[in-house]
């Protein structure tokens, strides 16, 4: 795709709360960058961006700025409710589009808005940042080459005392950041999930929740939540039958450590015996040099340089699809008291319970 002039790019933020103000921060920064464009609805705000920021124009209205051939990209960060009408009004008025996580509220609108992308070839990323973040490209990287054996199962927890959000619950605020780690770990969506949740705040919405995604081999992923938690955890755990994982993103300069410990069951030398014999493994703990970069520039980067030579963003949207997905069948599990639910590839999720059951 050409954008508007050869040299430096025209890029608009529309949102200018705490991502809002870090992509302008990064964008701000990089050469490839020329206009830059601030859009929010509260003047205050964009008053204060203004005199963070020198050189941005401000703005309180997004119409204006996407008529402007000025402006070849355009980054969302509003609400999650209002993120598909946004990517479609920007997609429809020519412009490459990165928008928060998650992508829409639902599969059918995530899916309009992918299509319209390619059918307009322009292109579109999603903001889940940790498809950016060295430390999880890392664990990728022991996966991948087997040096974690068998995969046996993964866990995370994202618990803190809020924020709480108005407009999603804390299942599609938090776990969407753990999801989409789990599958860009395994390169595969879940077969089903099973999840409950509980609105212990008085919010309106679940504000805890637990979620399980079940993979073919037995393989199960856990995912924990909070808005009402006194400690703020941001784990993700990788358990194979050689060595063990955890990712610890508060833990600056040790993010990941690698455990050498496992557990292989072997069959039993007796006949006679159902028991299993089991081969345990206990080494030393290894903190891997992981390279510093900021994970959000890293996004950033890449979806400039991918407006550039046409190819896919790391986080494009179907990234973001699969995401919501495996979203989608939460809330029906959730509604389902915890009853699994498949997730279909390509298709909405279908409840997998007895055929008198109501489907939605």
């Amino acid at each position: 795709m050409e954008h508007s002039h050869s040299d430096r790019m025209g890029v608009a933020v529309v949102g200018c709360g705490y991502w809002g103000f870090n992509y302008l921060r990064i964008l701000r920064d990089l050469p490839e960058v020329g206009k830059l464009v601030a859009i929010d609805s509260r003047p205050n705000r964009l008053k204060e961006i203004t005199n963070r920021f020198q050189g941005i124009a401000a703005y309180e209205d997004v119409d204006g700025v996407l008529e402007d051939p000025a402006i070849d990209a355009v980054v969302i960060c509003t609400p999650a409710s209002t993120h598909d009408a946004l990517v479609e009004q920007s997609l429809r008025a020519g412009k490459a589009v990165l928008v928060e996580k998650p992508i829409a509220l639902d599969v059918e609108r995530a899916e309009e808005v992918i299509s319209l992308a390619d059918d307009l070839d322009l292109t579109l990323a999603v903001g889940h940042t940790f498809l950016y973040n060295p430390a999880i490209d890392k664990i990728k990287s022991l996966i991948d080459t087997g040096q974690l054996g068998q995969m046996y199962y993964l866990y995370a927890r994202r618990t803190n005392l809020g924020p709480i959000r108005e407009d999603v619950n804390a299942i599609w605020d938090l776990a969407t950041h753990d999801i989409s780690i789990v599958h860009h770990l395994l390169g595969r969506l879940p077969q089903w999930v099973s999840a409950v949740g509980s609105n212990i705040l008085g919010s309106g919405r679940a504000d805890v929740g637990f979620a399980v995604l079940g993979y073919e081999d037995d393989l199960v992923a856990h995912i924990h939540v909070s808005w009402a938690d006194p400690s703020k955890v941001r784990e993700v755990v990788v358990v194979g039958s050689e060595r063990r994982v955890v990712f610890d993103d508060l833990k600056i300069g040790e993010q990941v450590r690698v455990y050498e410990k496992g557990v292989t069951p072997l069959a039993s030398q007796d006949s006679e015996s159902f028991g299993l014999d089991l081969l345990i493994r206990d080494g030393d703990i290894i903190s891997p040099k992981i390279e510093v970069s900021e994970p959000l520039r890293n996004q950033v980067v890449d979806f400039l340089e991918c407006i550039k030579t046409g190819d896919r963003p790391v986080s494009d949207g179907r990234a973001g699809l699969a995401v919501v997905k495996v979203l989608e069948a939460i809330d029906r599990s959730q509604k389902l008291r915890g009853a699994p639910v498949n997730v279909h590839v390509g298709e909405p999720a279908q409840v997998s319970v007895d055929s008198s059951s109501d489907d939605r």
